[in-house]
């Protein structure tokens, strides 16, 4: 069993304290950490961290929701993202959840409702994720000074996501939900901020959007409310003024439905107070329709009242259960719990007391149920003892269901993230690890998952999962931990195992593996493992320092190649590269998500008909304000398995350019061998094609010559489907596998791009000349066309085109540029135009000799 997580309960009531740990109590999963007073509470949380927290609203000088914003602050001991869970007396639930918002508070859960307790803290620790009570905020700003001085007036409120153009608005804005946008509608910019608002309310009528405005004319500040925009600013503006402004038009949808919702809680307190008396009446036929058994007891414990809902309840009639003892219809294992809570509350105990009992039915089945016991006492000292008894049994399913949860993964049954880290850190501590005593942590990573995943679908993935616990459990020893931490990554923690030893085990795990068919229907999947190995021992048991290792050590395992076993060793801590690589990954992967990236474009030129043909894209990533070239990211992404996501961008964004350059006539889209394969790809493409009007003729696909010949049948299948949409196809870096020029023939693609490597030596190796030769005349005779890369000087320019290569890339035609530097480039490019022009065939046949 692991440790207990530790629930901080803050309440003024003792009594409602004393009740939400009754309420938990019997999970036994909770270490309960009780404190009456906010300033208490936090004295205690500045000392030592909580996995939980259940707080009142009127706990002290410092209220709930106040002291929930000091946790968020990140000043105290416990984590700022510890969970918190609210319990007012009564609430409006749109006021409460939009407070909760701003307070970073996880749930708000009335104390009437206690009972659902179990079910609501499950669903809290599920979601256990970074809180802050920042809204998001989309600011449309081209001007870089003006979108900073907002930013600064608004980053205590606002999380802002910056943008300079229309078009990078409503690709953020369809990624991501923003309470509030703000956008630019000044005189120079008033017509395209209006047809901007209209997408952006075609899309959400109820988004809130703030304008700025530099115009006097009342008549259209008027247009502007009237087109759906919430509020306006004038400039210049006071910059506290546009905070305020912001502020209340994110709120106000928020605003509005808790008024109503406030005033629909005002009209039910006096309907309320005008039924009571009818209630009251009334309270005798109410008794004999509550779900609600309610029994009076003797001093014996016979029962000498009891109402309908006892039948419905248990099964046995009302009369035929009179003047027996309420005992004999328990369990046998709660026939005690019950008698010595009868006996304590009539022999001077607490007067109140609950007890959770199982009944048993006349069907002979056991339900459990809740007790509540009352000792009442008449004019002449005579004491009973009222009960009542509801249904509790769905509740203890939910509880046990919340056990579980705290402690296995729901998919595969193996233990979690959360039993995983209480055991490492168990485990760690001196009084297992003293002398010679080794242990050994193991950290696995499926090869190559993503790619079933993503291409076959996440519930082919979790059969794969599944079957992947299935050969850990059989072979390894139960003695061990195996855990599953989440996606396809797993790590065990191997107890008295020598470093040998255990290295031995995570081979065997390899083998196993690798080995394995996965089946799933008319489906086979092959796939392998890597692992990080590393010791645990009396002077290696920092948990944190333990993880580290084994995580530094798959790593390695994986840049070596996959499908093997790397120890962790002193060396690889000494290896920066090693270190920064992890971090870089997960920094280059966030970037594709938020889309900042950045496209340059390249002209292609054609020599027969002296002009650009076409331009290829070229993918850049923003870092930090600094532009990243692709190989600097693409291996950190290709060990994640997520250049789908990189080719996703480049496709997206690539395509929209095109719809908004015309000077882009057509432009070249790189694809990776991942994505090739990919299900998705081909719906991607066609949905960016149709958002964004662009003909597909205007789209050519590349893929090298290498990936494309590891899978032949399934990248002919795919160029075919390229075709069928209207896309031309180009085989790029052809040459580099050069195993046959056959495979050409098999291919529908119309260009093939010449290797680099062999262009930029043609002039001095009269080898490299002969192949691009070789494959610009077999690209002819295939009806292709010849596509060379690496023109990086005139002499190379014009020996291209004197051998009859179709078409050149390179620095000498000219640089890639960002998109709005294409139209002074090709200025530029045909201002040589007549210098090329001006080349005789005399001239050209100097190059004849190569």
């Amino acid at each position: 069993m692991a440790d207990k997580l530790k629930l901080l309960i803050l309440n003024a009531s003792s009594e409602e304290r004393r009740t939400i740990r009754a309420t938990l109590e019997y999970l036994n999963v909770f270490e309960f950490i009780e404190a009456a007073d906010s300033l208490d509470a936090l004295t205690l949380l500045k000392k030592q961290p909580v996995n939980m927290i259940i707080t009142g609203l009127s706990v002290g000088k410092i209220d709930g929701w106040r002291f929930s914003r000091m946790i968020r602050s990140g000043l105290l001991k416990t984590p700022k993202n510890t969970p918190i869970l609210l319990i007012p007396p009564i609430y409006c639930e749109r006021i409460a959840e939009t407070t909760a918002r701003s307070y970073g508070i996880d749930a708000v859960l009335p104390f009437e409702h206690q009972d659902m307790l179990p079910q609501v803290l499950a669903n809290v620790l599920s979601t256990h994720l970074e809180k802050s009570s920042r809204l998001n905020l989309l600011l449309l700003e081209p001007i870089a000074q003006k979108a900073d001085e907002i930013a600064e007036q608004l980053k205590l409120n606002f999380a802002i996501t910056h943008v300079t153009s229309s078009q990078s608005a409503l690709n953020a804005y369809n990624q991501q939900q923003f309470a509030i946008v703000l956008l630019d509608a000044t005189a120079s910019r008033a017509d395209t901020s209006s047809v901007l608002v209209e997408e952006i309310l075609q899309h959400n009528p109820k988004q809130a959007i703030v304008t700025i405005i530099d115009n006097n004319d009342a008549d259209y500040a008027e247009q502007l409310l009237l087109s759906g925009v919430t509020d306006f600013i004038r400039a210049p503006y006071d910059p506290s003024f546009l905070n305020k402004v912001c502020d209340h038009a994110a709120r106000r949808e928020d605003f509005m439905v808790s008024y109503a919702e406030f005033a629909q809680k005002v009209e039910q307190l006096s309907i309320s107070e005008v039924r009571y008396k009818e209630l009251f009446s009334a309270h005798q036929r109410i008794l004999l329709h509550l779900n609600t058994v309610v029994l009076e007891l003797d001093q014996q414990g016979k029962i000498r009242f009891i109402n309908p809902a006892w039948e419905t309840l248990s099964g046995f009639g009302v009369k035929s259960s009179l003047q027996k003892s309420l005992i004999d219809y328990c369990s046998d294992e709660c026939q005690v719990k019950l008698n010595t809570t009868i006996n304590d509350i009539l022999n001077g105990g607490m007067h109140q007391q609950q007890v959770e009992i199982q009944l048993n039915h006349k069907n002979g089945n056991q339900i459990w149920v809740e007790c509540r016991l009352q000792l009442i006492k008449n004019s002449r000292n005579n004491a009973t003892i009222t009960a009542t008894i509801d249904n509790i049994h769905e509740r203890k399913q939910a509880e046990l269901k919340l056990r579980h949860l705290a402690l296995h993964d729901t998919l595969t049954g193996l233990h979690n993230r959360y039993y995983f880290d209480q055991q490492l850190n168990k485990i760690c501590q001196t009084k297992h690890t003293y002398g010679d005593v080794e242990h050994a942590l193991i950290y696995i990573d499926l090869d190559h998952f993503k790619i079933i995943n993503d291409s076959k679908g996440h519930q082919q993935g979790d059969i794969v999962l599944k079957d992947v616990a299935q050969l850990f459990e059989a072979n390894i020893s139960a003695k061990h931990l195996v855990c599953r931490i989440g996606g396809d990554e797993f790590a065990v923690i191997l107890k008295n195992t020598q470093l040998l030893d255990a290295h031995l085990i995570a081979e065997s795990i390899c083998s196993a593996i690798e080995q394995h068919e996965f089946k799933s229907e008319d489906q086979v999947y092959s796939i392998s493992c890597s692992i990080g190995l590393t010791q645990i021992t009396a002077k290696n048991c920092d948990p944190s320092e333990c993880l580290k290792q084994a995580d530094i050590a798959l790593y390695i395992a994986k840049s070596l190649g996959r499908n093997l076993v790397h120890c962790y060793s002193k060396e690889d801590a000494q290896n920066n590269t090693l270190q920064t690589g992890l971090e870089w990954g997960h920094e280059i992967r966030q970037a594709l998500q938020q889309d900042n990236v950045e496209l340059h474009y390249q002209p292609i030129w054609d020599f027969k008909a002296n002009k650009v043909a076409y331009f290829e894209a070229l993918l850049r990533l923003k870092v930090d304000d600094k532009l990243i070239f692709p190989n600097q990211f693409i291996p950190s992404l290709e060990l994640l398995n997520d250049t789908f996501l990189m080719d996703q961008c480049v496709i997206r964004n690539a395509i929209a350019s095109v719809a908004e350059h015309p000077d882009l006539n057509q432009v070249a889209i790189n694809l990776s061998a991942q994505s090739f394969l990919d299900e998705r790809l081909v719906p991607h493409i066609e949905s960016s094609l149709e958002k964004y009007h662009v003909p597909p003729s205007r789209i050519i696909f590349e893929i090298t010559e290498s990936a494309s010949v590891n899978n032949l049948k399934a990248t002919r299948k795919m160029i075919e489907k390229l075709n069928s949409l209207g896309c031309h196809f180009s085989i790029d870096d052809f040459g580099t596998g050069f195993s046959t020029f056959n495979y050409l023939k098999q291919l529908p693609a119309q260009h093939v791009k010449i290797d680099g490597s062999f262009v930029r030596d043609m002039i001095n190796d009269p080898i490299d000349l002969a192949l691009v030769k070789a494959i610009n005349d077999i690209s002819r005779s295939l009806d292709k066309r010849s596509v060379a890369e690496y023109v990086e000087s005139e002499e190379i320019f014009f020996a291209l085109k004197e051998i009859g290569v179709d078409y050149g890339q390179g620095y000498f035609i000219a640089r890639p540029v960002p998109v709005e530097k294409v139209q002074s480039t090709l200025k530029i490019i045909y201002q040589k135009k007549p210098f090329i022009q001006q080349h005789t065939s005399a001239q050209l046949n100097i190059f004849k000799q190569f």
